[in-house]
């Protein structure tokens, strides 16, 4: 079984900077690509941004220049650093990582809110 827990979300004046983490855990054999969406009610969960075994990061054109994905291959952790935090920020954000156990597979963890007051 495989688990994805995310932390370091909460709530935080826009301007300000907030990095979570999300840690893959189980009977893994390989984390393949990793990455972070975001979801606000009513609406479709959306990319923020990527990251492969390699460190090679894509981003959401939305966030680019505010935001840093980064990864520890050995902790089987992504990381999410946002800065200039906007209040257009806010949402559930949801860390997703392709992982091979038997087989690759697609998992999601259970979201963490980011909440950004004007």
């Amino acid at each position: 079984q495989v688990r994805l827990v995310e932390s370091g979300g909460g709530l935080v004046q826009a301007g300000r900077s907030l990095r979570l983490s999300c840690a893959a855990s189980g009977s893994i054999k390989r984390v393949n690509d990793m990455g972070w969406y975001r979801q606000t009610p009513g609406k479709q969960r959306d990319l923020v941004a990527t990251i492969t075994t390699a460190s090679y990061a894509t981003y959401a054109d939305s966030v680019k220049g505010r935001v840093t994905i980064s990864r520890d291959n050995a902790k089987n952790t992504v990381y999410l650093e946002m800065n200039a935090l906007k209040p257009e920020d806010t949402a559930v954000y949801y860390c997703n990582a392709r992982i091979v156990t038997g087989f690759e597979g697609d998992y999601w963890g259970q979201g963490t809110q980011v909440t950004v007051s004007a």
